[in-house]
């Protein structure tokens, strides 16, 4: 793991770069249009840690995902640990937290690949320098200007060939909840700069204060803008269940215990075909989230024992091969 510390010369990948706009006839598109009916792009993207969502939605290249959620419900917990499996899967990431400090990021990592809440020092240093070159962190917290977050993210695609990068949280980049417009300019600047560059941006994003927390918010309750919604490609929303866990307390019955502990909502996916909801239980030692209840956390001590054969299967195999692992193991 590297930092990326705010104080680095980024002016040069401040500035957008020239383009000129083409345009094409569809019959230029034919061999990509059959490709995608009966090629291996079809399943193109990457994964989220859970199987059961493998045949659901995807994070492909050129996409921006707003993540969103209620405060306190679980946001930057969950996509750390989706953060982790795209390292795993090959993918190169830039997590870029305003709120927390790397080493808080990078403890909470150590214990959801380790599976336990306290690894051993030669796993936790067996992991960080697995993580080397595959994880990076943008080391600033506090409010941040969003030309400094666009050419980091210049800058970690060219520089550092990252092909993930996450913003948390959007408010962070923003001059206050009411400043719809920089907001709408920011987001069109996100999509612009993930399709141009062919990666994919996940933005933490917060939704506005309701009666309770009772209610699974969706892609209409974020704050700020309108526009948020409208302009990213995937609209995820993570809500814990607050009311099980007060019931957990109170009347521990057998339906309250079979509930799942957070909803994860696919509220929109611009280049999928599935929207919808998923249960996830979460397992306190390790702060991670697994599919089924009961079942024990993941443990990524296969992943650094063959990271070399993993590797060398990516480049030889693609993707596909990546994914298979990853299959195997998770079952």
């Amino acid at each position: 793991m590297e930092l990326v510390n705010d104080s680095f010369d980024f002016s040069k990948w401040l500035r957008v770069p020239n383009d000129d706009y083409r345009l094409n006839s569809p019959a230029k598109s034919i061999a990509d249009v059959i490709d995608m009916f009966y090629g291996e792009t079809k399943d193109e993207g990457a994964l989220l840690p859970w199987i059961k969502t493998h045949k659901l939605i995807r994070f492909r290249k050129g996409e921006v995902t707003v993540w969103c959620g209620i405060n306190g419900h679980g946001k930057s917990n969950i996509t750390s640990q989706v953060a982790l499996d795209l390292a795993w899967q090959g993918e190169r990431v830039c997590i870029a937290s305003m709120e927390m400090l790397p080493k808080r990021t990078l403890w909470r990592m150590v214990r959801q690949a380790a599976g336990m809440n306290d690894p051993s020092i030669s796993y936790i240093r067996q992991f960080i320098g697995w993580l080397n070159q595959r994880v990076w962190m943008f080391d600033h917290q506090g409010i941040v200007g969003q030309p400094l977050i666009l050419g980091t993210i210049r800058y970690a695609v060219h520089s550092l060939k990252v092909n993930h990068f996450f913003i948390d949280s959007l408010m962070k980049t923003c001059r206050g909840e009411d400043d719809y417009n920089g907001q709408k300019d920011f987001m069109d600047q996100l999509t612009s700069i993930a399709r141009d560059l062919g990666i994919h941006i996940h933005v933490v994003h917060h939704v506005r204060k309701g009666d309770n927390e009772y209610a699974v918010p969706g892609k209409f309750d974020g704050k700020g803008s309108g526009a948020i919604a409208d302009q990213t490609d995937n609209w995820v929303t993570v809500w814990r269940n607050k009311r099980k866990e007060i019931a957990l307390v109170s009347n521990p019955t057998d339906k309250v215990m079979l509930e799942p502990d957070c909803i994860l909502g696919v509220d929109k996916q611009r280049n999928g075909e599935w929207e919808g909801r998923i249960g996830l239980w979460y397992e306190a030692s390790s702060m991670s989230y697994v599919e089924h209840r009961g079942q024990r956390p993941r443990h990524y001590e296969l992943a650094l024992e063959e990271v070399c054969v993993r590797d060398q299967a990516n480049v030889a195999g693609g993707k596909a091969a990546v994914v298979s692992s990853h299959q195997a193991n998770a079952a």
